[in-house]
């Protein structure tokens, strides 16, 4: 059985050609720079495949365009995508508002209503689409399944999902907290219950994503409770070079001093904040490296990030009342030992500790960075979205 999962960004593809019962990946890649000119050199499609490495170096006029050039990698590879054997195309769709919350096979009216939700993700959908109508056009025959970053969170709580303004409006609109990284969530927690040896059904646990975007979430018993992330993926912690959680008057402020509008400000939260609006930098490794050199600016950045993880955990902890573990996951999650000490220093008295040879250990695999008698399980476990979205799509066309 083989699955081919998509996810389209707005200048990028990245995809996997994979099992989804074993897990078995046999190639993926990533197309760069899509619609933007580049130098000769410049390797725009790396695709891997068996252990072997197949590059296209030139540039990439569409996604119609970039998804061409993996389908002939694919095909050099010994992978001929458009033959028999494909089960079924997974794509990654970032907003499935109020209409999505499970896989969906993907028909033209499906499409549409993809499309009609980019005003609730203008930086994501209209890229999700362009994904799905150019494998749909290389590959008509073969069932393709969308499936939504917000589903996972789609049934939480009225208490947690419902923002305290004018109801009407909020009803007109589809003003809720919606969610996103649900797949990586859902994904992380379900194998959080399998390395604590117990149903997901009876484990309540608090599960940190973090990387560029990040995210938090309280899950009891296998079910969302509670997410940081809001209407949009702006809300909630600071990310690489997004805001987080702002004073929402501070909009109003630079409107009205500053002559901001709101194509500025939507620039300044979403791509000029963050860490990046901090320091300078968005990438972890080179924020630590100025932080190494004594840089006050990195450091505040640092302080800032650690201040705002460490209260979405505290009020996560309140909020489920028992927690059975504490999980990281993604990029910086999954990397960075300093970010998982700092997150849980002085929780002691709470059962949550990190155990430093355990946090430091290079090991790519789920485990544990708590000590062996700890109260309060504190665990790293790698995310893996591409897997998560080949089994959902193998289970709907199954």
């Amino acid at each position: 059985m083989r699955v081919l999962v998509i996810n389209s960004g707005s200048s990028s593809i990245k995809y996997q050609l994979l099992d989804p019962v074993s897990g078995t990946v046999a190639a993926s890649g990533m197309v760069s720079r899509i619609g933007e000119p580049v130098e000769p050199g410049a390797v725009t499609v790396e695709h891997d495949s068996d252990g072997h490495t197949l590059e296209h170096d030139g540039a990439i006029a569409d996604h119609a365009a970039g998804l061409r050039v993996v389908f002939e990698l694919f095909a050099q590879s010994g992978h001929d995508l458009t033959g028999e054997g494909l089960h079924a195309v997974g794509h990654r769709v970032v907003h499935g508002g109020e209409v999505f919350y499970r896989p969906t096979l993907i028909t033209d009216a499906v499409v549409r209503s993809i499309d009609e939700l980019s005003a609730l993700a203008p930086l994501h959908n209209p890229a999700n689409v362009v994904g799905i109508e150019s494998a749909r056009r290389l590959l008509p025959d073969v069932p393709q399944v969308a499936v939504f970053d917000t589903a996972f969170f789609h049934g939480l709580p009225d208490a947690a999902k419902t923002y305290a303004i004018d109801a009407k409006v909020a009803a007109a609109q589809g003003i809720r907290r919606y969610g996103f990284h649900g797949t990586s969530h859902e994904y992380v927690s379900g194998r959080v219950a399998e390395v604590l040896g117990r149903d997901a059904s009876t484990v309540n646990q608090i599960v940190l994503h973090l990387g560029n975007g990040a995210s938090a979430s309280a899950i009891r018993g296998g079910r969302a409770v509670d997410t940081s992330m809001g209407l949009t993926p702006l809300e909630g912690l600071v990310m690489g070079t997004r805001s987080g959680d702002i004073d929402p008057g501070i909009i109003a402020h630079l409107m009205r001093t500053a002559d901001f509008d709101i194509d500025a400000i939507d620039q300044l939260l979403n791509r000029n904040s963050g860490i990046k609006g901090l320091s300078g930098v968005n990438d972890f490794r080179e924020l630590q490296r100025l932080i190494d050199t004594g840089d006050r600016a990195a450091s505040l950045a640092y302080e800032v990030y650690i201040h705002r993880l460490r209260h979405y955990i505290g009020a996560y902890l309140v909020e489920l009342g028992e927690v059975d573990a504490i999980t990281f996951t993604a990029g910086v999650g999954e990397n960075s030992p300093q970010v998982r000490a700092d997150a849980l220093a002085g929780l002691t008295r709470f059962g949550i500790t990190v155990d430093p040879t355990r946090n430091t250990a290079k090991d790519r695999a789920a485990r544990y960075i708590s000590p062996s008698d700890a109260e309060t399980p504190v665990l790293v476990v790698p995310t893996n979205e591409e897997l998560a979205i080949a089994r959902a799509a193998a289970a709907l066309v199954t």
